[in-house]
């Protein structure tokens, strides 16, 4: 079944090439079609399209279907598309009450709200996965934070850093990553529902009431934007998905140097590492080099969308089908990889007084030359005087540091940190749409 078949069917093989994976990446899809639907439903009976009967009858059956759409729904191999399979199951109960469900919208809106609205809880479950995973690295940044470790420019020795320093930085990234994951929020939870096929109906319909049944904070008003904004709302979101991304594989990148012999910073129980076939000694971070490979694809996922979508004109074109397969399983790859983080990190065992080795003594250079400064001697000649010494082999040290300004080993500020990621956090205001989705469906 096609919606928009007529008498005469498409080459078997022009049919197969066009669907490609569509129908598999749609029952993803199915429960947010179901209310778009409900919300049309509703919509159509206040403009007269749908008596309120008809309207009730429909939506009462659209819950049924709903129902089963985290269990049984499949799409059946003659149909194309969840929508198709939708309309099918509608039409088959109700008859031609089920025909009138499609009244003054197209598949080119309806799979519109359908992506928004699964964006939009993808990217809830994916901030959810991220605020765990700060909350770990803020407690671990407080547990670890007297633990000093050698800071690097270069990989070169640098200056003393900590571990507190070390989680905290990385929780304060997944800062600015939320900050980004609520830019894409806003974008997604707007209404291209009532946009037809990119140029509005002649229908007098009531879009404004849509967007409030299905909970968006607003709508994309003009009719033609609405349909350009697929592949834009999708290229955002990716944007979002790669810098938690970056995050994430930079924190693997450090964690498999630490666990480097060479390093030897920490250590994990046997169990969260892999053996070697030939050398009984190897305990390998294969969690953390699977996490960095994944996340590096997925921080190329913003420019493949851009390239799909490259010298399009305005209006609805195929190309923009092949977006699901590229987006919808990075969203489930980065949230498993944040998982696995949160269990490795979990477990990580820090090595103590690892600065005590002598051959990180030059890391305490810098510290020697804030102390003759202090003394008032001028920095150009202080610098120059331990210079010297270290050059002459009469550099001494001591490895105590007392760093206060905010953000250094004394005062991680995690605090301020946190204030900062619960401000961002309450800005989503899920509760808003969980309200409009629950009304839906009673």
């Amino acid at each position: 079944m096609k919606l928009w078949q007529k008498n005469i069917a498409s080459l078997k093989e022009v049919e197969q090439f066009t669907v490609g994976k569509d129908r598999e990446f749609d029952l993803l899809l199915a429960p947010f079609d179901v209310l778009g639907n409900i919300a049309h439903a509703k919509m159509l009976a206040t403009v007269g399209l749908l008596t309120n009967e008809e309207a009730d009858i429909l939506s009462k059956e659209l819950r049924e279907i709903y129902k089963t759409t985290e269990s049984t729904f499949k799409i059946e191999d003659n149909i194309e598309d969840v929508h198709s399979q939708i309309e099918f199951l509608l039409t088959q109960k109700l008859g031609d009450v089920g025909k009138k469900i499609h009244s003054a919208r197209s598949r080119n809106d309806q799979v519109l709200v359908d992506v928004k609205l699964f964006l939009r809880s993808e990217l809830e479950k994916t901030v959810h996965s991220v605020e765990s995973l700060f909350e770990l690295l803020i407690s671990q940044s407080d547990k670890f934070k007297d633990d000093l470790l050698p800071g690097y420019t270069h990989l070169q020795l640098a200056m003393p850093s900590s571990f507190g320093l070390w989680f905290g930085a990385y929780a304060e990234g997944l800062v600015d990553d939320a900050i980004t994951l609520k830019a894409a929020y806003d974008v997604v939870n707007k209404n291209p529902l009532g946009s037809a096929a990119g140029y509005g109906s002649s229908f007098p319909i009531n879009r404004t009431l849509t967007t409030q049944l299905l909970g968006f904070a607003d709508l994309n008003y003009n009719v033609v934007y609405a349909q350009m904004g697929r592949g834009k709302a999708e290229r955002i979101v990716a944007s979002a998905l790669a810098n938690v991304a970056d995050t994430l594989a930079r924190l693997s990148m450090d964690a498999c140097l630490f666990l480097n012999q060479n390093f030897g910073f920490v250590s994990f129980p046997v169990e969260l590492t892999t053996g070697s076939s030939i050398m009984p000694h190897k305990k390998n971070p294969d969690v953390f080099e699977l996490i960095r490979s994944h996340c590096n694809r997925i921080k190329a996922l913003p420019n493949e969308i851009m390239m799909m979508t490259t010298n399009l004109p305005s209006g609805y074109h195929r190309d923009l089908q092949l977006l699901k397969e590229h987006l919808f399983p990075a969203l489930t790859t980065l949230r498993s990889c944040i998982d696995m983080a949160i269990l490795m990190l979990s477990n990580m065992e820090v090595k103590k007084d690892i600065l005590a080795d002598e051959k990180y003594k030059y890391l305490f250079s810098v510290e020697e030359v804030n102390k003759l400064v202090l003394q008032g001697i001028p920095f150009r000649d202080a610098y120059k005087k331990i210079g010297l010494d270290i050059e002459a082999g009469d550099f001494t040290y001591t490895t105590q540091v007392h760093h206060t300004h905010e953000g250094s080993i004394g005062n991680l500020c995690n605090n301020k940190i946190l204030a900062n990621m619960n401000e961002v956090l309450a800005s989503f205001n899920f509760e808003e749409y969980h309200k409009a989705v629950a009304e839906l469906l009673a």
